[in-house]
Order: C-alpha cells, then sequence, then structure tokens
C-alpha cells in the first residue's frame, strides 16, 4: 500500500528549516511517519532517526574541471601551430615585452654608473625607435659605447 506522506514532509521541512526536496523518510518507518499527527510526533522520528535531512548539494567543479584541462598547454607545439606568428601574439604585445626588458638593462646599467647619462638616453631612443633588434644587440651597442 503507498501511502502519501507529503504534507508529512512539507511539515518536517518547516519544522527542521530546509527544503522539502531534502527531507528523507526511512523506508522500513514509513507507517510511523503516516501515523504521526503532531510536529511533536515527528520530532520525535527524527531523534529516532526515522527522518533525517539530506546533505546540501554544492556547486559542481565539472565545468571548471573542464576548463582548465582547455587551457593546459596541450597541442601548442611547432607542428601544431597554424597560421603567422602575430596570430597568437600580437605584434604590439611583442614589441610591449621586448622594450620593457630592454629600458630596464638600460635603467639597472645607469644605477649601477656603469653608462652615462648621456649615452643612456642616445640608447634608450633608439631602442624606442626601433634601432635595437633585441636585448643581446642592445647590448653589443652598450659594450661598443664603452670602449670608444
Amino acid at each position: 500500500m503507498v501511502i502519501n506522506i507529503r504534507k508529512k514532509r512539507e511539515l518536517v521541512a518547516r519544522i527542521l528549516d530546509v527544503g522539502v526536496n531534502r527531507v528523507r523518510f526511512e523506508p522500513d518507518k514509513l507507517e510511523d511517519v503516516a501515523d504521526s499527527i503532531t510536529r511533536e510526533n515527528l520530532r520525535a522520528l527524527i531523534k529516532n532517526g526515522a527522518i533525517w535531512t539530506a546533505r546540501r548539494q554544492g556547486t559542481s567543479r565539472f565545468r571548471a574541471k573542464l576548463k582548465h584541462m582547455t587551457r593546459k598547454k596541450r597541442g601548442v607545439g611547432k607542428g601544431s601551430k597554424k597560421g603567422k606568428k602575430t596570430a597568437r601574439v600580437g605584434k604590439k604585445e611583442l614589441y610591449i615585452t621586448k622594450i620593457r626588458g630592454m629600458r630596464h638593462y638600460l635603467k639597472v646599467l645607469k644605477d649601477r654608473n656603469d653608462i652615462d647619462r648621456g649615452t643612456y638616453w642616445s640608447l634608450y631612443k633608439k631602442a624606442n625607435g626601433g634601432q635595437v633588434r633585441t636585448l643581446a644587440h642592445l647590448r653589443d651597442l652598450v659594450k661598443a659605447s664603452k670602449s670608444r
């Protein structure tokens, strides 16, 4: 015989201050639950363990894990690359990273008094104007300016 205990479930949910879907009944003691009429009876069944609440459901980490896996560095070797070099990193970003390194190197040299202000500014402007290709090229220019 199927026992309709929907109203009991709602009452227990109000007693325990949880949602209706979190209320669970012991399958063996469903008759006791059906016989209980008052809140006091239901509280006694809760105490006995015939009625309990399911754990609150948290946020699933599935999508976050999926995102993490897609961000993992896979298939980014030389053989997997398609398109121009600038398709992955823009020209401006490349320039910014390169020029920052050069400016930092020049600043360090100036602070250590390895080069004077005039040399510093001439090299700074050359780097800014695109006359210096790389940091290694800048080092060569510094060495050349020191030998003069």
